[in-house]
């Protein structure tokens, strides 16, 4: 039993370490060792914008605007908005803009995976530009995103995401996780490609365009890899930019559950990212799964310390209810105590690894009850008397 213990207790701890520290040490590693430069061009190609939006009439006037100040020829851009089902000012606000060019569909709420389906069919530029509601754009992004096109190998392109400054620690350690992202994805695009696009704003060739499967819940992960099987690299541009804001915890919760029940969906809509076929498959399993084996290291973790030796027993044990205790301490601590910069990080990571536990409820309920409304600080209702729109982003120093 104490053999068995220790057994599970050093095997689970290396494939926890592996997966946060020892992979992106050896993804740097190899990047640094790698040379697949993109060719870029300077051709400026038609493109096709398409919002699917739910009940955004908090974003949608100020996401048009960020589109119309790009810098890019006006007769060169598409734009359709599609909303699925809102039950807000989203259509309003949509068909106010119709003499400015802004096409508008609506379908019955069903999730983005259908709306994208009745919408990209309708467009007609070379690149189809999908974009959420919430972000704004850098007015170079879309002329630095188009330049990777000019490499034939070139799939899909993403810009980088800039998370404006929160106003508590919360909000600024789930930022943390998108500079982690930022770090990730960067080094995948050196080595060859990443393993999705962002759906807030991915460029991808008309022509690769597919219909998404029903119910779909990573539209931004299955689009672009049917057409890395066929050879093609899903890029991440850091030259070109969008902003986001800064999620609260739960929102955050909330969309790693449907992140990570995504990821299983994968392995029954694409079984090949298993094969010799993916030609990224160490970092796919890395980087995707490797993350989701992290909370079940964790339970064996703790299920291996009661047979541990005498010695080891109460130091493992001690180092976890001090770990766990700190997550919890944390929501009682407030912003501007030191100790917040210790308790803030480890609650986060522990609601994370809950949060993909919970996503094994893809098996037992159907996928699009996972789609869950984001809540930010910055869109909470404004008062009545005051413009009920999100405040200019601030963007941290060091960005």
């Amino acid at each position: 039993m104490q053999l068995l213990s220790i057994t599970v207790f050093l095997i689970a701890s290396a494939a926890m370490l592996y997966a946060l520290f020892g992979y992106p040490l050896l993804l740097g590693w190899l990047a640094k060792r790698t040379n697949n430069p993109v060719h870029k061009d300077d051709k400026l190609r038609s493109v096709s914008f398409v919002i699917a939006v739910y009940n955004g009439e908090k974003f949608l006037e100020r996401k048009l605007k960020s589109i119309f100040s790009l810098n890019y020829p006006r007769e060169l851009m598409e734009i359709l908005v599609v909303s699925d089902g809102s039950t807000d000012r989203t259509d309003e606000i949509a068909r106010s803009f119709g003499s400015e060019g802004v096409r508008f569909l609506r379908v019955p709420h069903a999730g983005k995976a259908t709306a994208l389906n009745a919408a990209v069919p309708l467009v007609s530029g070379e690149i189809v530009v999908l974009n959420d509601v919430r972000q704004t754009l850098d007015p170079d992004s879309l002329r630095n995103v188009i330049a990777c096109f000019g490499d034939p190998k070139v799939g899909s392109v993403s810009p980088q995401t800039i998370i404006v400054e929160g106003d508590s620690h919360e909000e600024a350690t789930t930022s943390a996780y998108w500079r982690y992202e930022h770090w990730i994805r960067t080094r995948m695009t050196l080595i060859d490609s990443t393993f999705g696009y962002s759906g807030a704003f991915a460029a991808i060739r008309r022509s690769l365009w597919v219909l998404l499967p029903p119910g779909t819940l990573l539209d931004d992960v299955y689009e672009p890899l049917v057409s890395f099987f066929q050879g093609y690299r899903i890029l991440y541009e850091p030259t070109a930019t969008m902003y986001d804001y800064p999620t609260v915890l739960h929102s955050e919760f909330r969309r790693k559950v449907r992140l990570q029940a995504g990821l299983y969906q994968m392995l029954k809509l694409m079984p090949e990212l298993l094969s010799s076929r993916n030609r990224m498959r160490l970092h796919f399993l890395s980087a995707k799964y490797g993350r989701i084996i992290v909370p079940y290291c964790l339970i064996a973790i703790a299920l291996a310390t009661f047979g541990l030796p005498p010695l080891w027993r109460p130091l493992a044990a001690w180092g976890q209810v001090v770990f766990y205790g700190l997550a919890a301490l944390d929501p009682l601590v407030p912003d501007g105590v030191a100790v917040k910069k210790i308790t803030s990080p480890i609650r986060t990571f522990v609601v994370l690894m809950a949060a993909s536990l919970a996503a094994v409820r893809v098996y037992f309920v159907s996928p699009t009850s996972l789609w869950k409304e984001a809540t930010y600080r910055s869109a909470t209702p404004e008062p009545a008397t005051q413009e009920a729109t999100p405040p200019e982003p601030k963007v941290p120093t060091g960005a």
